[in-house]
Protein backbone atom coordinates (compact mmCIF):
# COMPACT_ATOMS: atom_id res chain seq x y z
CA UNK A 1 0.00 0.00 0.00
CA UNK A 2 1.04 3.54 -0.82
CA UNK A 3 0.63 4.98 3.12
CA UNK A 4 0.81 2.46 6.20
CA UNK A 5 -0.97 2.96 9.52
CA UNK A 6 -0.01 4.70 12.09
CA UNK A 7 -1.93 2.82 14.64
CA UNK A 8 -3.51 3.27 18.04
CA UNK A 9 -0.19 3.65 19.76
CA UNK A 10 0.21 0.14 20.52
CA UNK A 11 -0.85 -3.32 18.55
CA UNK A 12 -3.83 -5.09 19.73
CA UNK A 13 -3.03 -8.19 21.73
CA UNK A 14 -4.80 -11.29 19.98
CA UNK A 15 -6.29 -13.71 22.34
CA UNK A 16 -8.38 -15.87 20.09
CA UNK A 17 -8.21 -16.12 16.32
CA UNK A 18 -10.75 -18.75 14.80
CA UNK A 19 -11.68 -17.63 11.53
CA UNK A 20 -10.80 -19.62 8.76
CA UNK A 21 -13.99 -18.77 6.43
CA UNK A 22 -12.56 -17.98 2.88
CA UNK A 23 -12.90 -13.82 2.01
CA UNK A 24 -10.70 -10.51 1.34
CA UNK A 25 -7.67 -10.31 3.78
CA UNK A 26 -6.31 -7.63 5.79
CA UNK A 27 -3.24 -6.29 4.62
CA UNK A 28 -0.14 -7.43 6.27
CA UNK A 29 0.39 -3.83 7.73
CA UNK A 30 -2.67 -3.60 9.13
CA UNK A 31 -2.60 -6.94 10.21
CA UNK A 32 0.63 -6.40 12.07
CA UNK A 33 -1.48 -3.54 14.23
CA UNK A 34 -4.42 -5.44 14.53
CA UNK A 35 -3.00 -8.68 16.21
CA UNK A 36 -4.46 -10.61 13.26
CA UNK A 37 -6.76 -11.26 10.28
CA UNK A 38 -10.04 -9.91 9.33
CA UNK A 39 -11.51 -11.71 6.07
CA UNK A 40 -14.53 -10.18 4.76
CA UNK A 41 -16.81 -12.93 2.85
CA UNK A 42 -18.09 -12.22 -0.28
CA UNK A 43 -21.56 -10.99 -0.73
CA UNK A 44 -24.75 -12.89 -1.62
CA UNK A 45 -27.24 -11.69 -2.91
CA UNK A 46 -27.23 -9.39 -0.70
CA UNK A 47 -24.02 -8.04 1.10
CA UNK A 48 -22.17 -8.90 4.28
CA UNK A 49 -23.30 -6.97 7.07
CA UNK A 50 -21.82 -6.50 10.06
CA UNK A 51 -22.33 -4.12 12.95
CA UNK A 52 -20.05 -1.87 15.91
CA UNK A 53 -20.88 -1.38 19.24
CA UNK A 54 -19.28 -0.58 22.50
CA UNK A 55 -20.67 -1.30 25.51
CA UNK A 56 -20.10 -1.26 28.76
CA UNK A 57 -19.14 -3.50 31.65
CA UNK A 58 -22.95 -3.99 32.75
CA UNK A 59 -24.16 -4.43 29.21
CA UNK A 60 -24.79 -0.63 28.52
CA UNK A 61 -24.68 1.39 25.54
CA UNK A 62 -25.56 4.51 26.32
CA UNK A 63 -25.68 6.99 29.49
CA UNK A 64 -28.73 8.44 27.96
CA UNK A 65 -28.43 11.92 29.46
CA UNK A 66 -28.69 15.14 27.45
CA UNK A 67 -25.20 15.69 25.35
CA UNK A 68 -24.52 11.73 26.34
CA UNK A 69 -26.58 9.64 23.90
CA UNK A 70 -23.31 8.28 22.20
CA UNK A 71 -21.16 5.43 22.47
CA UNK A 72 -17.69 8.00 23.17
CA UNK A 73 -18.66 8.04 27.01
CA UNK A 74 -18.92 4.24 27.29
CA UNK A 75 -15.66 3.87 25.45
CA UNK A 76 -14.05 7.03 26.69
CA UNK A 77 -12.61 7.88 23.40
CA UNK A 78 -9.72 5.65 23.90
CA UNK A 79 -7.84 5.34 20.91
CA UNK A 80 -7.55 1.58 20.13
CA UNK A 81 -11.39 1.77 19.88
CA UNK A 82 -11.51 4.76 17.67
CA UNK A 83 -8.67 3.47 15.30
CA UNK A 84 -10.65 0.19 15.06
CA UNK A 85 -13.85 1.99 14.50
CA UNK A 86 -12.05 3.84 11.33
CA UNK A 87 -10.73 0.29 10.38
CA UNK A 88 -14.14 -1.16 10.34
CA UNK A 89 -15.52 2.05 8.45
CA UNK A 90 -12.79 2.02 5.76
CA UNK A 91 -13.89 -1.47 4.54
CA UNK A 92 -17.63 -0.59 4.13
CA UNK A 93 -18.92 0.24 0.68
CA UNK A 94 -21.79 1.44 2.58
CA UNK A 95 -23.08 2.86 6.03
CA UNK A 96 -26.29 2.70 7.73
CA UNK A 97 -27.53 4.33 10.82
CA UNK A 98 -30.63 6.03 11.85
CA UNK A 99 -32.22 9.60 11.78
CA UNK A 100 -32.18 8.92 15.32
CA UNK A 101 -28.79 8.84 15.63
CA UNK A 102 -28.42 11.23 13.14
CA UNK A 103 -30.60 13.67 15.14
CA UNK A 104 -28.03 13.30 18.36
CA UNK A 105 -24.99 13.61 16.22
CA UNK A 106 -25.56 16.16 14.13
CA UNK A 107 -21.91 17.22 13.76
CA UNK A 108 -20.71 13.29 12.94
CA UNK A 109 -19.31 12.56 9.29
CA UNK A 110 -19.74 8.90 8.77
CA UNK A 111 -16.17 8.03 7.07
CA UNK A 112 -13.18 6.77 8.42
CA UNK A 113 -10.68 9.64 8.68
CA UNK A 114 -13.39 11.75 10.88
CA UNK A 115 -12.81 9.31 13.68
CA UNK A 116 -9.01 8.61 13.27
CA UNK A 117 -7.76 11.14 11.54
CA UNK A 118 -4.07 10.18 12.02
CA UNK A 119 -4.38 7.54 9.53
CA UNK A 120 -6.78 9.14 7.18
CA UNK A 121 -4.18 8.51 4.29
CA UNK A 122 -3.69 5.10 5.24
CA UNK A 123 -7.40 4.25 5.85
CA UNK A 124 -7.90 5.97 2.29
CA UNK A 125 -5.19 3.58 0.49
CA UNK A 126 -6.58 0.83 1.86
CA UNK A 127 -9.80 1.59 -0.20
CA UNK A 128 -8.43 1.99 -3.39
CA UNK A 129 -6.72 -0.96 -2.54
CA UNK A 130 -10.08 -3.11 -2.22
CA UNK A 131 -11.76 -1.44 -4.67
CA UNK A 132 -14.17 1.15 -2.95
CA UNK A 133 -15.49 4.21 -3.34
CA UNK A 134 -13.27 7.27 -1.78
CA UNK A 135 -16.53 7.40 0.46
CA UNK A 136 -18.80 4.69 1.46
CA UNK A 137 -22.42 5.09 0.40
CA UNK A 138 -24.61 6.32 4.10
CA UNK A 139 -28.00 5.24 3.79
CA UNK A 140 -29.87 6.54 6.65
CA UNK A 141 -33.01 5.03 7.94
CA UNK A 142 -36.44 7.01 9.07
CA UNK A 143 -39.58 6.09 8.51
CA UNK A 144 -41.15 9.48 9.19
CA UNK A 145 -38.97 11.24 6.84
CA UNK A 146 -37.75 13.57 9.95
CA UNK A 147 -33.75 14.23 9.24
CA UNK A 148 -32.08 17.12 10.38
CA UNK A 149 -30.91 19.51 7.60
CA UNK A 150 -28.48 20.78 8.70
CA UNK A 151 -26.56 17.30 9.41
CA UNK A 152 -23.03 17.41 9.07
CA UNK A 153 -22.85 14.52 7.34
CA UNK A 154 -25.19 15.36 4.51
CA UNK A 155 -22.73 18.63 3.22
CA UNK A 156 -19.83 16.49 3.06
CA UNK A 157 -18.08 16.63 -0.59
CA UNK A 158 -18.59 13.67 -2.75
CA UNK A 159 -20.67 11.78 -0.11
CA UNK A 160 -23.86 9.99 -1.36
CA UNK A 161 -26.83 9.61 0.58
CA UNK A 162 -29.41 7.22 0.30
CA UNK A 163 -32.58 7.90 2.60
CA UNK A 164 -34.87 4.51 2.73
CA UNK A 165 -38.46 5.27 4.24
CA UNK A 166 -42.25 5.01 3.33
CA UNK A 167 -43.73 6.76 1.03
CA UNK A 168 -44.75 9.71 3.25
CA UNK A 169 -41.42 9.61 5.03
CA UNK A 170 -40.24 10.01 1.78
CA UNK A 171 -42.83 13.42 0.88
CA UNK A 172 -41.52 14.57 4.43
CA UNK A 173 -38.16 14.39 3.79
CA UNK A 174 -38.12 15.88 -0.03
CA UNK A 175 -39.81 18.84 1.59
CA UNK A 176 -37.42 19.10 4.44
CA UNK A 177 -34.35 18.87 2.44
CA UNK A 178 -35.08 19.61 -1.52
CA UNK A 179 -33.74 17.98 -4.23
CA UNK A 180 -30.24 17.92 -4.13
CA UNK A 181 -27.52 15.83 -6.52
CA UNK A 182 -26.04 13.62 -3.44
CA UNK A 183 -29.67 12.51 -2.12
CA UNK A 184 -31.52 9.39 -3.07
CA UNK A 185 -34.29 7.41 -1.92
CA UNK A 186 -35.32 3.72 -1.41
CA UNK A 187 -39.07 3.58 -0.93
CA UNK A 188 -40.88 0.81 0.52
CA UNK A 189 -44.68 0.19 0.13
CA UNK A 190 -46.44 0.44 3.84
CA UNK A 191 -45.46 1.59 7.04
CA UNK A 192 -42.44 -0.23 7.67
CA UNK A 193 -38.92 -0.28 6.02
CA UNK A 194 -38.99 -3.71 4.07
CA UNK A 195 -35.26 -4.42 5.43
CA UNK A 196 -34.39 -7.18 3.23
CA UNK A 197 -35.28 -5.12 -0.25
CA UNK A 198 -33.20 -2.97 1.21
CA UNK A 199 -30.15 -4.85 1.25
CA UNK A 200 -30.95 -6.46 -1.83
CA UNK A 201 -31.37 -3.27 -3.84
CA UNK A 202 -27.81 -1.97 -2.32
CA UNK A 203 -26.30 -5.22 -2.96
CA UNK A 204 -28.13 -5.40 -6.97
CA UNK A 205 -28.48 -1.50 -7.78
CA UNK A 206 -25.48 0.23 -5.97
CA UNK A 207 -23.35 -2.46 -5.68
CA UNK A 208 -22.40 -2.67 -2.18
CA UNK A 209 -20.64 -6.10 -0.92
CA UNK A 210 -20.12 -5.16 2.85
CA UNK A 211 -22.56 -2.79 4.90
CA UNK A 212 -21.40 -1.45 8.29
CA UNK A 213 -24.47 -1.09 10.61
CA UNK A 214 -23.87 1.83 13.08
CA UNK A 215 -27.74 2.37 13.97
CA UNK A 216 -28.76 2.06 17.48
CA UNK A 217 -29.69 -0.80 18.99
CA UNK A 218 -33.36 -0.79 17.79
CA UNK A 219 -31.46 -1.45 14.24
CA UNK A 220 -29.74 -4.22 15.58
CA UNK A 221 -32.41 -6.10 16.99
CA UNK A 222 -34.04 -5.68 13.50
CA UNK A 223 -31.32 -6.70 11.38
CA UNK A 224 -30.79 -9.68 14.21
CA UNK A 225 -34.97 -10.55 13.71
CA UNK A 226 -34.41 -10.42 9.94
CA UNK A 227 -31.73 -12.83 9.86
CA UNK A 228 -29.90 -9.92 7.90
CA UNK A 229 -26.73 -9.48 10.47
CA UNK A 230 -23.31 -11.09 9.76
CA UNK A 231 -20.66 -10.44 12.51
CA UNK A 232 -20.89 -7.78 15.43
CA UNK A 233 -18.27 -5.73 16.47
CA UNK A 234 -18.08 -5.71 19.61
CA UNK A 235 -15.70 -3.29 22.43
CA UNK A 236 -16.30 -4.42 25.97
CA UNK A 237 -15.10 -1.34 28.05
CA UNK A 238 -14.16 -1.17 31.66
CA UNK A 239 -16.76 1.87 32.58
CA UNK A 240 -19.97 0.51 34.91
CA UNK A 241 -23.12 2.68 34.04
CA UNK A 242 -26.00 1.29 35.75
CA UNK A 243 -29.57 1.87 35.31
CA UNK A 244 -31.75 4.31 37.38
CA UNK A 245 -35.29 3.50 38.59
CA UNK A 246 -38.62 5.00 37.00
CA UNK A 247 -39.55 6.98 36.08
CA UNK A 248 -36.17 8.32 35.18
CA UNK A 249 -35.32 7.33 30.99
CA UNK A 250 -33.88 3.69 31.15
CA UNK A 251 -30.38 3.35 29.48
CA UNK A 252 -30.65 1.25 26.93
CA UNK A 253 -28.93 -2.46 25.84
CA UNK A 254 -27.07 -3.89 22.77
CA UNK A 255 -30.49 -4.79 21.70
CA UNK A 256 -33.85 -3.20 22.34
CA UNK A 257 -37.32 -3.57 20.42
CA UNK A 258 -37.14 -7.55 20.20
CA UNK A 259 -37.14 -10.17 21.98
CA UNK A 260 -36.07 -13.94 21.53
CA UNK A 261 -37.53 -17.01 22.56
CA UNK A 262 -36.07 -19.13 25.52
CA UNK A 263 -36.67 -22.25 23.23
CA UNK A 264 -34.42 -20.73 20.22
CA UNK A 265 -32.22 -17.93 20.66
CA UNK A 266 -30.12 -16.75 18.25
CA UNK A 267 -26.27 -17.94 18.84
CA UNK A 268 -22.86 -16.33 18.05
CA UNK A 269 -19.64 -18.09 16.99
CA UNK A 270 -16.71 -16.24 18.82
CA UNK A 271 -14.31 -15.64 15.97
CA UNK A 272 -11.45 -13.02 17.30
CA UNK A 273 -10.73 -11.57 21.27
CA UNK A 274 -8.46 -9.15 21.24
CA UNK A 275 -7.13 -7.15 24.24
CA UNK A 276 -5.71 -3.21 25.05
CA UNK A 277 -5.26 -2.61 28.16
CA UNK A 278 -8.75 -3.15 30.00
CA UNK A 279 -10.83 -3.03 27.11
CA UNK A 280 -11.90 -6.36 25.04
CA UNK A 281 -12.33 -6.55 21.49
CA UNK A 282 -14.73 -9.06 19.79
CA UNK A 283 -15.56 -10.29 17.04
CA UNK A 284 -18.40 -12.77 16.84
CA UNK A 285 -20.62 -14.38 13.68
CA UNK A 286 -24.54 -15.01 14.08
CA UNK A 287 -25.82 -18.05 12.05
Amino acid sequence: MESSPNGPGSPYQSLVEADTTPGLSLPPEFQSIYGGNWLIPPPTERPYVYTNFVVSYDGRTSFNEPGHEGGGDISRHVPHDTWLMGLLRARADAIITGATTLKHSPGHVWTAEHVFPADAAAFSALRVAEGRQPLPLLVLLTRTGAIDSDAAALAVPGQQVLIATTASGAAAARAVLGERPNLHYSVTAGDEIDMAALLRELRQRYGVASLLSEGGARLYGLLLREGLLDDAFTTLSPVVVGNPAPPAPPRTGLIEGVAFSPMQPPLVRLLALRRAEDYLFMRVRYG
